[in-house]
């Protein structure tokens, strides 16, 4: 690899990481997941290779970014190692064996942040293209020009499907944005939220702020702690929606993905509740939609339905949404019921405060349920009220 010094910012440069940082920096490849998993992240195909630097040269392992931006004012810059594999001059690359043989990028203009968790690589960087950029474990999370996409439609998907829920689940969705669009039903009078990793909470607050706004809504109470372990603690029949707002299936998130975390989430939902979590993409993840779709028909005796939409950034470009419903009054997922003001001009305060909507409204709601052949063949066996 050449030399890797043309980052199109002066506030960046490449350093040999001090001892203490590389003894705090996991091996290559550590993960809770084991080797031998199909869902195990590929971190580099140049981690057993060397880099050259204008220092020397030096293994990936022993690198770190240095970064130093003048408005980093509470959030500095964490200790772990760079993504090596992710950062190429001047752009961001997004590789993972959960989408062998491709990889999505992004132009750099400026790194704003790179740090470590307890639980991941957080990186937050300015693009050329779609603003500001959140990267956990070197995976897009949200871009600012398309994240309204994935927040509002995970939202409003199941919430416009009920009448009037009162009290909300969020599992996960540390960035904000779902806490944001929940906020908009003004029926719903408690939102609480669960997020294993506090680092997301407070870089989405600095770098994200419109993101984060969902915070600041009254209604919202947060936990910092592991979301299946939180709502196996939950009263039974307690909320009327659950949003999990996870990662790919994949470390922390994993277990969100499995069957005794959607009995858990049944559990926790009234008769007639539902639930809408991540699904993945029909174009690269067929067969874990499947296992998740038939895993939810054993759990929820009301409906279950996949529907999908169009994030950019996002693998592939679609992402989609498992929505399900417990037994009790019936829920037809593809007819809205609890349709969604759209504020465009308002002279309230309240209405002032929350941007329009960019990308639900009825309309989008019902075609998310219609799926291209192969994909509607392929749960076929699962979807009998699709039309």
């Amino acid at each position: 690899m050449a030399t890797p010094t043309a980052f199109p910012n002066d506030e960046l440069t490449l350093t040999l990481a001090s001892q203490q940082q590389q003894n705090q920096a996991p091996a290559a490849g550590n993960s809770d997941v084991p080797a031998s998993s199909p869902l195990k992240r590929l971190r580099s195909d140049v981690d057993n290779s060397s880099t050259t630097t204008t220092n020397g040269s030096a293994t990936p392992s022993e690198l770190s970014l240095a970064v130093a931006p003048a408005s980093m004012d509470t959030i500095k810059p964490g200790s772990g190692r760079a993504n090596i594999s992710t950062i190429v001059p001047g752009w961001f690359s997004e590789v993972s064996e959960m989408w062998p043989g491709e990889a999505h990028s992004l132009q750099v203009e400026k790194i704003l942040f790179e740090g470590k968790s307890d639980f991941q690589d957080v990186l937050v960087f300015q693009s050329a293209t779609y603003g500001k950029v959140l990267v956990l474990d070197g995976v897009i999370q949200l871009t600012e020009r398309d994240e309204c996409a994935y927040q509002e439609m995970i939202s409003h998907l199941p919430l416009c499907s009920i009448p009037n829920p009162k009290r909300v689940l969020v599992i996960g969705g540390g960035d904000g944005g779902v806490l944001r669009e929940v906020a908009r039903h003004k029926s719903v009078e408690q939102i609480d939220i669960c997020e294993i990793d506090k680092m997301v909470i407070d870089v989405a607050k600095q770098f994200f702020p419109d993101v984060a706004v969902g915070y600041d809504d009254p209604r919202v109470k947060l936990f910092v702690g592991d979301g299946a372990a939180f709502l196996r603690d939950v009263p039974e029949g307690f909320y009327d929606a659950v949003i999990v707002d996870s990662s790919d299936p994949v470390g922390p998130a994993q277990q969100l993905f499995e069957k005794p975390f959607f009995e858990s989430l049944a559990r926790a939902l009234r008769p007639g509740g539902v639930v809408c979590t991540q699904a993945e993409s029909i174009w690269l993840h067929m067969h874990i939609i499947q296992d998740i779709f038939a895993a939810c028909k054993q759990t929820f005796k009301g409906s279950v339905n996949y529907a999908w939409t169009s994030v950019p950034t996002y693998p592939s470009g679609v992402i989609g949404f498992m929505l399900c419903s417990t037994e009790g009054p019936e829920v037809n997922f593809l007819e809205p019921v609890n349709p969604i003001e759209i504020v465009e001009d308002s002279n309230s305060e309240e209405d002032k405060k929350s941007r329009p909507l960019k990308y639900y409204n009825s309309q989008m709601h019902k075609a998310a349920f219609c799926l291209p052949q192969f994909a509607r063949k392929a749960l076929d066996a699962y979807l009998p009220q699709n039309p």
